[in-house]
This record gives C-alpha cells, sequence and structure tokens, in this order.
C-alpha cells in the first residue's frame, strides 16, 4: 500500500499545466528575472521605521529604502538617512542615547529629540566600541591601544600601552654595563644620582601612565574591557609562515596576467600558539592564564589508533583558542569560550579576572567536529552565549542531546538546566529587552521550516507567533511590540512583512518584488518526501514531477553545495535558478530529485557528521538510495539517471562517476574539488582531519585517486579566477584523464567567473551544455 501512494504522489500531475515556456537565457538571469529581493532589514532605533536593501529598478546595485505605518509603498531613503541606519549602536537598558563609532569618530544619538552629537574624532580608526557600567562612559581600541572615554566629564584616558615587538635587549645590557662602572669610577655620577632620586621624591610627581607591555612578533586580537575598566583581555597569536595558493587572472584591464593570492592549504601547519592576556588596570601588570588544567585538554583522537605509528604518541596539550570574556551587567561573571584548534573540544569557563584563574563550567566533544545551530564549526568563532536578568545565570546552546537545544546554568547554584528538548533544533536566539523570556526561531514542525516562537524563563514552554509552513526570519520592533518578518515559501521568493507580537498574526505584507516575467509561469512547491538510506535513515528530498502524459522516464538529481546546508525545504531556495532549471527540466519530462544528503544542515549532530572521514561515503550513497526510490516509486528507468551539482555538489558528482560508474549514465560537476589535500583549512580539516595525520580520509575521499574508474559521460566545468576551489584542482584532474587515455570527458572552462557565477552569458553558456548533456545521454536509451 505503502508504495501504491508514492507511486501516486509522483506520477499525480501538477495544479496547474505549466503553458509557458522557460528559457535558459532568462531563468539564468537569476534575480534579474525573479526580481531583486529586499534584505538586511532593519528597525529605525525609535521604531517608527523600517529599512531595508533594496532593487525594485533593478539599477546597477541595491539602495536603503524605508516604510512606516501608513505608507502604500516603501521610499528610497536619502544617503544620510541610509548611512545612518547601518551603524551598530550601543545602548544602556532604559537610556534613550545610543553611541555609535564611524571610522575614527565617535557620536552619540538621542532618541527623544534625534539630536548627533560628535563626541570624539582622530584620523586613526576606532574599533571595539563597548558601554562600561558606568553611564556615559565608553571603551574603545586605537591603534592597538584600549582607551576610556567618560562622556560626563569630557574626559580620554589611555588605560593601556600595548606594543608590538621588544625593546632591544642588547642595548639596554650594554647600558647597563656601562651606567654601572661609571657609577663605580665617578663619585660626581653617585652624588648626581642621589640628588636625582631625592628630587624624584620629593618634588617630581610619579607618573600614572601604563607601562609599555611588548608582545613581540605575535599579533593581538579580541582586546576587550571589563565593565568597570578595570580590567583588560586579549589574545596574543604567533606569526606563522604558511604558503598561500595562487592563482592566474587573465582577462585583466591592461592585458598583462595578474597573480592572486588564495587560501592556504589544510594542514597542522596552520595551527598557531595563542596566549590568553589579561591587563589589570590598576596594578599596571599582565598575567597570561594557563588553561592546561581544562578537562580532556590531553585527550587523543580516536582516529589516531587507526594508524600503527600513533600508538606511543606523547600526550600534550591541544592547542587552544579563547575567545574575548561575556560578562554579566556589572562584570562580576567573566564566561570564557574555549576551543581546540582540531575543533573537538569546547569549553566554557568562569574566569577569576583578579587571580588569572578559572572554574569549568561545561565541556563538549564531538569525535567528528564540534557544530551545529548556535554553535559555529570554526574553532576561532563563538556561538550562543550571554546573561540572565538574574545576574547570575548563563544560557547557552549544545548539542549534547545529539541536536542544537537551549541550556542555562546558574553560576551560584551550578545547576544546568535544558531549556529546550525533542529531535529538532534551535536556529536562533533573541533574549527580550528584560531578559525573562526568549524569542526562538526553530524547525519544531518540520526540519525545512523556520518558525518563530516565544519562551518565558521561568516555564520553558514554547508559545507558537509564526509557524506556518516556510521560513520566517524575523526582527523585533525596540519596544518588542512589532514584528518585522522576511517570509518566502517553496515557490515564494523573500519578501517583508509586519505583524503583531502574538500568537496567529496576520502577515502585513510591505514588498512586492517579483517581475511579471517571473509571475507569469505556475511555479512548482516540489513535495517535500523521505526515504530510507541503506543504513535505515531517513533522508528528504525535494521531488520535481512531471505530468504523467509527458514523463519521459528518465531522472536528474541535484546535488546542493556546500555539504552542510539545507536544501529540501519549504522556503525560497539560495539555488534560486537551479529551481527554475528543475522546474523546465521537468516542463521537458524529466523528473527531478535534490537530495539533503548526510552532512546536510537542519537534521541534527548525526546527520551533521555523517560524512566524518569519508566524503563521498554516505553522502554518495544517499544519492544511490534516492535513485532506486526513483526508480522503484516513480516510472523511472534506472539507466536513465544523470547526476550534477556545484562546489561540493560538483566533488559528489565526480564521485558518482568515479567511484559507482555504473549507476549513473552521466554526470555534470561544476566548480568542483577533486582533491581535498588541496582545499582549506577550517573547513577540511574539521571532517577529514589533517592530510598529515589523516592521509587515509583524504586518499578515499578524493576523487583524483579515482580517474580511472570513468565509464559514463562527465561534464565538468570550471571558473578559471575561481578563488575557493581553484581551477587548478579540474586542470590537475584532466591530466590525470589524459595520461589513463580516458576520452568520454569534456572540460568547459569560464575565463572571467568565480566560484558563484556572476555574468549571465556564463550561467547560459554552463546550463545549455548541462542540458544538452542530459537530452543528448538520457533521452536516447
Amino acid at each position: 500500500m505503502k508504495k501504491n501512494i508514492l507511486l501516486l504522489i509522483c506520477v499525480f500531475t501538477s495544479s496547474f499545466f505549466q503553458a509557458q515556456t522557460l528559457k535558459l537565457e532568462e531563468i539564468m538571469k537569476g534575480n534579474g528575472f525573479i526580481g531583486n529581493l529586499p534584505e538586511n532589514e532593519r528597525w529605525s532605533l525609535d521604531g517608527s521605521k523600517i529599512y531595508f536593501d533594496w532593487n525594485p529598478s533593478n539599477d546597477l546595485g541595491n539602495s536603503t529604502y524605508y516604510w512606516k505605518k501608513g505608507m502604500k509603498v516603501p521610499q528610497k531613503a536619502t544617503a544620510e538617512e541610509a548611512q545612518f541606519s547601518k551603524f551598530n549602536f550601543l545602548n544602556r537598558e532604559g537610556s534613550n542615547v545610543y553611541y555609535y563609532a564611524d571610522k575614527g569618530q565617535i557620536f552619540s544619538f538621542a532618541v527623544s529629540n534625534k539630536k548627533i552629537k560628535k563626541l570624539y574624532q582622530s584620523s586613526s580608526p576606532i574599533s571595539n566600541l563597548q558601554l562600561a557600567s558606568q553611564e556615559g562612559v565608553l571603551f574603545f581600541k586605537q591603534n592597538d591601544n584600549l582607551f576610556k572615554f567618560d562622556t560626563n566629564a569630557g574626559t580620554l584616558l589611555q588605560i593601556s600601552n600595548f606594543k608590538k615587538g621588544k625593546a632591544d635587549e642588547k642595548q639596554k645590557a650594554n647600558e647597563t654595563f656601562l651606567k654601572n662602572q661609571q657609577k663605580e669610577l665617578f663619585q660626581f655620577i653617585r652624588d648626581q644620582e642621589e640628588k636625582e632620586k631625592w628630587n624624584a621624591d620629593n618634588e617630581s610627581p610619579k607618573s600614572d601612565f601604563p607601562k609599555p607591555y611588548f608582545f613581540g612578533k605575535s599579533s593581538m586580537d579580541n582586546s576587550k574591557v571589563s565593565p568597570k575598566g578595570n580590567f583588560i583581555t586579549f589574545r596574543l597569536r604567533e606569526e606563522t609562515e604558511v604558503k598561500s595558493e595562487q592563482m592566474e587572472i587573465f582577462v585583466t584591464s591592461d592585458g598583462y596576467n595578474k597573480p592572486k593570492d588564495t587560501k592556504s592549504k589544510v594542514s597542522i601547519n596552520n595551527f598557531v600558539n595563542t596566549k590568553f592576556g589579561i591587563y589589570n588596570v590598576a596594578k599596571d601588570s599582565v598575567y597570561v592564564v594557563n588553561f592546561s588544567s581544562l578537562s580532556h585538554i590531553q585527550d587523543i583522537p580516536e582516529y589516531y589508533k587507526s594508524y600503527e605509528s600513533n600508538k606511543n604518541l606523547e600526550k600534550k596539550d591541544k592547542l587552544i583558542i579563547a575567545q574575548a570574556p561575556v560578562y554579566n551587567r556589572d562584570g562580576s561573571y567573566a564566561i570564557v569560550e574555549i576551543r581546540s584548534q582540531d575543533n573537538k573540544d569546547r569549553w566554557l569557563v568562569n574566569l577569576n579576572l583578579e587571580t588569572g584563574t578559572f572554574k569549568e563550567i561545561d565541556h563538549q566533544h564531538d569525535e567528528a567536529w564540534i557544530g551545529g545551530p548556535g554553535i559555529p564549526s570554526y574553532a576561532f568563532s563563538s556561538g550562543t552565549l550571554g546573561f540572565l536578568a538574574d545576574n547570575e545565570t548563563l544560557y547557552f546552546q549544545s548539542e549534547a542531546t545529539g541536536y542544537s537545544h537551549l541550556y542555562t546554568y546558574n553560576l551560584r547554584t551550578n545547576k544546568k538546566i535544558q531549556l529546550t528538548k525533542g529531535n529538532w533544533e534551535v536556529r536562533g536566539v533573541v533574549l527580550s529587552k528584560d531578559k525573562k523570556a526568549f524569542y526562538l526561531t526553530t524547525n519544531q514542525t518540520h526540519p525545512g521550516n523556520r518558525g518563530f516562537y516565544k519562551m518565558n524563563v521561568s516555564d520553558a514552554v514554547l508559545q507558537p507567533i509564526l509557524i506556518k509552513d516556510g521560513a520566517h526570519e524575523v526582527s523585533l520592533s525596540p519596544d518588542e511590540k512589532s514584528l518585522l518578518v522576511r517570509y518566502s515559501f517553496k515557490n515564494k521568493p523573500w519578501e517583508l512583512f509586519m505583524a503583531s507580537n502574538k500568537k496567529g498574526s496576520a502577515l502585513e505584507q510591505i514588498t512586492y518584488s517579483t517581475t511579471k516575467e517571473f509571475e507569469s509561469y505556475n511555479w512548482r512547491t516540489p513535495d517535500v518526501i523521505t526515504f530510507k538510506a541503506q543504513d535505515g535513515t531517513s533522508v528528504n528530498a525535494r521531488l520535481y514531477k512531471p505530468n504523467a502524459e509527458k514523463s519521459n522516464r528518465a531522472a536528474v538529481i541535484f546535488v546542493h553545495g556546500a555539504g552542510y546546508l539545507q536544501n529540501a525545504h519549504n522556503y525560497w531556495s539560495t539555488y534560486h535558478r537551479e529551481y527554475m532549471f528543475h522546474n523546465m527540466l521537468t516542463d521537458l519530462g524529466y523528473t527531478v530529485l535534490d537530495i539533503d544528503y548526510r552532512g546536510s544542515d537542519g537534521y541534527g549532530r548525526d546527520f551533521r557528521t555523517g560524512i566524518y572521514r569519508f566524503m563521498g561515503g554516505k553522502d554518495l550513497s544517499d544519492q544511490i538510495d534516492g535513485k532506486k526510490f526513483l526508480v522503484q516509486n516513480c516510472g523511472v528507468d534506472e539507466k536513465r539517471v544523470g547526476i550534477y551539482g556545484g562546489s561540493y555538489g560538483g566533488f559528489i558528482t565526480l564521485m558518482a562517476m568515479l567511484t559507482a560508474p555504473k549507476e549513473f549514465t552521466s554526470g555534470a560537476g561544476l566548480r568542483s574539488v577533486t582533491d581535498w589535500a588541496h582545499y582549506n583549512h577550517g573547513y577540511t580539516g574539521n571532517i577529514l582531519n589533517f592530510p598529515e595525520t589523516d592521509p587515509d580520509a583524504y586518499k578515499k575521499s578524493s576523487p583524483i585517486y579515482f580517474a580511472n574508474n570513468l565509464e559514463g559521460n562527465l561534464l565538468m566545468l570550471h571558473g578559471m579566477v575561481d578563488d575557493n576551489v581553484e581551477y587548478k584542482d579540474i586542470v590537475r584532474l584532466s591530466q590525470r584523464f589524459i595520461e589513463l587515455g580516458k576520452k568520454k570527458w569534456s572540460l568547459a572552462s569560464f575565463p572571467v567567473e568565480s566560484h558563484g557565477f556572476k555574468e549571465t552569458y556564463s550561467w547560459v553558456d554552463e546550463y545549455t551544455r548541462i542540458l544538452d548533456l542530459f537530452n543528448s545521454t538520457l533521452l536516447n536509451k
């Protein structure tokens, strides 16, 4: 019975007959055909207006628009208003004065009278603007040092004296010898020193300017002042010389080729020694925190056991990265997030700034890699972290249960509480102004939805506000009474809406962005289906179904890029050209399947890490299982199935054609990774560890090692100025094919295109070749 139902799904005709004919020359214009969608939406400080970036006239770029209640259509903002709306404002709770920095200037803005005051001006840029716990006091960074600016008193004090390099020790030693010699030989010198000392003690006031702290050749970052201004924390990173990849730019304005550095390759050589320092302002002293007592800091990863040479490894502390502290309101608690540089461990610690000691609060370990919503996948990034209203309870996200959920930890009672639970993920966290409730974005109703909820800390009950199918990107008004919503559905691109902050609130549409040309076609709402993979895992996919009378029994499987990305969802896809192309393929009689394979976003920890140490394993078998689903349930001929995708999708296409050569008749790989040892550090090191420590993972995951297996028809397409997956990747694989005498492949090169194509003519050329490949190889069987 179940199989019959699935068959009905696959052959059921679309709600609308697609009378219009889609053309590649039109749909490959992307937003030029669809319409330019609103983005970067934000509220004015008083909540009377909303601002957003938009281009309804299809100009060369976006402009800032505004809208307020009563307006029929949004209006373009002035240049001054547009710039002002984009500043990063700081405001103390209960105050109507906001502060912001612009280059080397600091301004205040009073909401009550809308007056702007320039408070400080310098030719050197300002960064790290912070509010102190004292009203009207600011801290900021300029030229590597921290300053305290009291806007009430009008005083500006430099509170640190950090300097790159070090004092000349040889000169200092030589000066010391000569001074001692002079003092030893001459009574006159001894008398002068006595007189100078007496004058200093009795007449000259002592300087309270900070002593210089030289930090050598390291780089200093993440400087932050504690709320009361009595401590400064900072991070030092040793400079390392790591060779960068280079590419050549061929089409230039002056006719000469230009080399360009792109990225460093994945390697343990990218690990850096770091130090976390504390400067005590009152004592004018610096001390470095020793994190050696962190739990599990000497644990050796499990994969090391796969290699005989690692049997007797000496244990040592992992290299770590410590983030700047997150403080409570008065600075009595300083919470530091720490990551191991192999990204298998994450710690939260309560740091005692006075002593430089700490207490461990939470430790998360993942034999694959730390990640998930609210827990970035890169060691140098920080996750969701903050304090509740009681000034002693911390909140953060963790994948401890297998899904990213929200937790609290009380620093006085040491009690940890899990606030959200279930086989779904917390996708976004906003704390209310009174810090007694959370506004959460989750995928509780379906992995492919983004719903908006309120949850009081006191009862941890999710109160649904916006939960219909699709995605809601929500910005709260300053008074938290209204919601600015960016919403989309599968076949409805992103638009802006206004709503009241209450359950079941109706959405009032603000923007209308789509073109008449786009609206003239009845775009499909592909079913999000679920099939079982060979290991029993449920896998979601978008299914595009042709009308029964048009079906040609051929199918195309699309593989999305990035790996950790979701595309089998209920909202507008970032792959909008591909979405339109899939509608075109379906019009031509193809069945199209777009799979959220293993490693994709939205499905929890086990799904996310399902590709650990073997890319081209479960992520590829999910494509093959998707093909079986089509053959068994949708009337697809198993010999008429092609596969294509870009970036990670291009990689999977290559792995499909080279490691499962009898499964797919043809494949098109766009901007494909061919050898993971040549890709970047942060992304690749998470999944495959490092070439020096886990070479087997790289060898079985890289298509270039399987070039001899090519049987089907392979089309490769690559931009020649791709600074993400370099053109060299596809050149190396091409050379392998040539040396091996392979004939059923071709390469299309695009001289002016990077990883993401920009020019419409390039998109048209690329997808014309892909369509020709499938028509010529899948329809003549």
